[in-house]
């Protein structure tokens, strides 16, 4: 009985997870090709005997190659190429090494499902060119490239161009082979005719009204040629590109709201690198009042709202149907400002009953307004018993986080209105000083006529009482 405990519990949950590891690493090894080793996240092929002749594959179906995160592969002089398809099941990897091997020929595609590769070292193999194009859609951290027969010529002109422009003070000792067979320093390397390109984005005035039409345009230069596209990002409205050699026009039609603010680039790309100009695009529109609701209560009572517009709309808050004139009781907060939407709260300070009815908010631009109306309750009538006021609905709120933000912008309130209206937070405060003063002056009142009651009880219970004449004071003793 006791062994039959013994094996259940968290022992038992340990031999199995054993178990799993092993069948784990046992499946891996399966998979993993002759003269390699494999775990569940890294592949290894040091041995030069028998070697491999091409990049090592998992077997389909028996591991799972995304999972693999580091790939090394050293002393394998017969592997020369790294196909198109060949990385590409390994979307998970991050370092990639081969070094002291044979590797002639990388595809311009091997690398585009491998976004996540960070680490390249190619050091002490038979590379002779290598373009751009393989990694150019990759955040490399490091591409070690030592040792390698560089043939000298503008096709890897950009490898001395990346050595110039990467930040880190640690520059590699490459060199090239020139055409008398002769090893020169990539650093000294000149070559006629073989520079970066420039773009040129002849941009109007980018300040454009929602629902509008823009036309861009742009020029590129360089030698060799390069070639133009647009990089539009995520832009929303409908575009269309036209490009012919070295020029190219960009067409956007509707545009929308959403796409102020977005970044537009013409872009140049030649062996040698790329050169991009760029714009930001402005879009004026009238504003909207996308979010308002119920008070909501925390270190204050807010009534959250959001509102966009372009150029920043002016806000006009109304109480049952008057101007509400803010004040330090009753104020504006702006807590988040998003490019074009602004996020924030009417903050109200200690709010009674005095205080419920309906709030109205105005937002305008020169574009336009747009308004929302929202029913408040802070606080029942006095009197009644239920709390209820008949006129507006009794309504239990939850508490959410508006309270105010250490970066809020100042009152946004139009103030330069002089229609009278009822501040009807400093009302509230001259009724509650009022009720304060008539309890004070009604205590002092009850004290004075408990003191003079008393005094009359103590004067009426007394055993002597006092006679007098011609100014004298006789005490005789009171009969019983």
């Amino acid at each position: 009985m006791s062994s039959w405990t013994r094996w259940h519990g968290p022992a038992m949950v340990l031999f199995w997870g054993f178990c799993w590891l092993v069948v784990g690493f046992w499946r891996a090894a399966l998979a993993c090709p002759t003269s390699c080793k494999c775990s569940a996240s890294r592949i290894w092929c040091s041995d030069p005997f028998p070697g491999i002749v091409a990049f090592p594959r998992l077997e389909p179906n028996s591991a799972e190659p995304e999972n693999i995160t580091e790939i090394y592969i050293a002393n394998q002089k017969r592997l020369e190429v790294i196909n198109e398809d060949d990385v590409e099941a390994y979307m998970g990897l991050k370092n990639l090494t081969i070094v002291d091997s044979g590797l002639k020929f990388v595809a311009y595609k091997a690398f585009l499902k491998n976004s996540n590769l960070q680490h390249i070292n190619f050091t002490r193999n038979k590379l002779t060119h290598l373009s751009r194009k393989h990694f150019r859609h990759l955040d490399l951290s490091e591409l070690i490239l030592v040792g390698n027969p560089f043939t000298c010529s503008c096709d890897i002109m950009w490898i001395k161009t990346l050595q110039e422009t990467k930040s880190s003070p640690e520059t590699q000792d490459l060199y090239c082979l020139n055409e008398n067979s002769k090893y020169i320093p990539l650093a000294n390397l000149q070559i006629p005719n073989c520079g970066l390109p420039s773009a040129n984005l002849a941009a109007p005035n980018l300040t454009v009204e929602e629902g509008k039409s823009i036309t861009l345009s742009c020029s590129v230069a360089g030698d060799p040629v390069p070639n133009m596209y647009w990089d539009v990002g995520n832009l929303v409205s409908k575009h269309l590109n036209e490009t012919s050699h070295t020029q190219g026009s960009l067409r956007i039609t509707n545009i929308s709201s959403d796409d102020s603010g977005k970044q537009i680039s013409c872009v140049a790309e030649n062996i040698v690198g790329e050169d991009q100009d760029s714009v930001n695009l402005t879009v004026h529109f009238a504003p909207t009042i996308t979010f308002l609701e119920s008070p909501t209560s925390d270190h204050h009572w807010c009534i959250p709202f959001t509102v966009k517009g372009n150029p920043k709309p002016t806000l006009q808050w109304f109480y049952n149907g008057a101007i509400l004139n803010e004040s330090k009781y009753i104020c504006t907060k702006i807590h988040v400002t998003n490019h074009t939407e602004y996020h924030g709260c009417l903050q109200l300070d200690n709010p009674t009953h005095m205080n419920n009815g309906d709030y109205t908010l105005i937002a305008k631009n020169e574009y336009g307004k747009d308004e929302k109306q929202i029913s408040a309750h802070f606080m029942g009538w006095p009197g009644i018993d239920d709390g209820a006021n008949p006129n507006y609905p009794d309504v239990i709120y939850e508490a959410q986080d508006y309270g105010t933000a250490a970066n809020d912008i100042g009152d946004t309130t139009n103030r330069s209105n002089e229609i009278p209206s009822t501040d009807v937070a400093d009302k509230a405060g001259r009724e509650r000083l009022s009720v304060y003063a008539v309890v004070v002056i009604a205590s002092v009142v009850g004290f004075c006529l408990l003191v003079m009651l008393f005094l009359l009880k103590l004067a009426r219970h007394s055993k002597f009482g006092m006679k007098g004449k011609k100014g004298y004071v006789y005490f005789t003793p009171v009969e019983a």
